[in-house]
């Protein structure tokens, strides 16, 4: 068996970056998929409590315009003032950075970190101030929403159809010692402010997003733990994700969201359809457009012949170890004449261990 151990050189340099990262200030991201979702009420929260364990914390930098929970929150905490400045013409702040170094709290609260800074400010942008503090020893505590990740607007703005000015690259996201995403249900932000059903459909794509971005980040982490013990892992190898391709299935979202799990998980996917003899040309026409569809976003397209359409998912879905069921929740009604019952509730009582995601659909005319 070859030797192991790591060479002399390899030691030294996993003990630099040891004491490295022993002198850098740790890094905590709130992550938001929309406005309203209270990410700056957690980052300030979150300075509250450490207050209360006895560190020493300051906020560096928050919002001008903030609701009174938030203001309340922050009038518990010593606020380093942030330095004036105009930008396009407008009033803007700008992240002190040398007041805060020269007070140098332990933990330091800024939000807004996608925040541009005004020509000539010490750092064109605010994540860089924060990496200065970092490299400095001390701990920030920092809130972005999804849609100021640069690597994401492209997904952003297909949801949108609006994208962000002020952005933060996906690596500083990535750098984070933790990530936590301010998790609220799409239902729960209708109670702040009424929002139409397209809007909430965006919104739960959006969280999606995020979502993914997350649990990527986390995996991350592990994977360096692990590699720095030498503990060698396959992250997601078992699941694989199954779409359900109908003539009238939302098949676009359906399909971007089994890719966006497929990449995340690094997995197998799939879509299946069950041949439906009779069809109109206009159905045809559109069953073929959701298969080339599916085949140009990189799954597996399966046609099968069956006339129990639910009985042939579910068994196809087993013969390939399916993990994860993407269907959508208005079924056709030559569906509903072949099967008895409410397919998709047997489809669901059916699929054992499958994790069974419901997308919604136009209905049949």
């Amino acid at each position: 068996m070859p030797d192991a151990r790591p060479s002399p050189e390899e030691l030294l340099q996993r003990v630099e970056a040891e004491e490295r990262q022993a002198k850098r200030g740790r890094l905590k991201i709130f992550l938001g998929y929309a406005s309203r979702v209270g990410k700056s009420f957690r980052m300030l929260d979150e300075g509250r409590r450490r207050k209360q364990r006895g560190q020493d914390v300051a906020i560096g930098s928050i919002q001008s315009k903030v609701g009174p929970d938030v203001q309340g929150l922050a009038g518990t905490l010593e606020i380093i003032p942030s330095l004036k400045a105009r930008m396009d013409g407008k009033d803007d702040e700008v992240l002190d950075v040398v007041a805060i170094l020269k007070r140098h709290p332990q933990v330091c609260l800024v939000d807004e970190l996608a925040h541009d800074n005004p020509p000539g400010s010490r750092n064109p942008k605010r994540w860089q101030d924060i990496q200065e503090l970092l490299d400095n020893g001390i701990t920030v505590v920092t809130a972005v929403n999804l849609q100021h990740i640069a690597e994401q607007q492209d997904a952003v703005e297909r949801i949108t159809a609006k994208r962000a000015q002020q952005t933060v690259p996906e690596a500083f996201i990535r750098s984070a010692d933790e990530i936590v995403i301010v998790d609220v249900p799409p239902h729960d932000l209708r109670q702040l402010e009424p929002v139409s059903a397209e809007q909430t459909r965006r919104l739960s794509e959006l969280r999606e997003l995020a979502l993914l971005l997350t649990a990527e980040v986390v995996d991350a982490q592990l994977r360096q733990c692990l590699d720095r013990e030498g503990v060698e892992v396959f992250l997601g190898s078992r699941e694989r994700i199954l779409v359900c391709i109908t003539p009238r299935s939302h098949a676009q979202r359906m399909l971007e969201s089994g890719r966006r799990n497929a990449d995340r998980f690094h997995c197998g996917f799939l879509a299946a359809t069950v041949r439906q003899p009779g069809l109109s040309q206009a159905d045809a026409e559109l069953l073929e457009s959701n298969l080339a569809l599916a085949r140009e976003m990189g799954a597996q397209v399966h046609v099968l012949d069956a006339t129990d359409s639910v009985g042939a998912i579910l068994e196809f879905a087993r013969e390939q170890g399916i993990t994860q069921l993407f269907v959508g929740h208005s079924l056709t009604s030559r569906w509903r004449e072949l099967l008895f019952g409410n397919p998709l509730d047997r489809l669901i009582e059916a699929s054992d261990a499958m994790d069974v995601r419901i997308f919604p659909h136009p209905a049949s005319p």
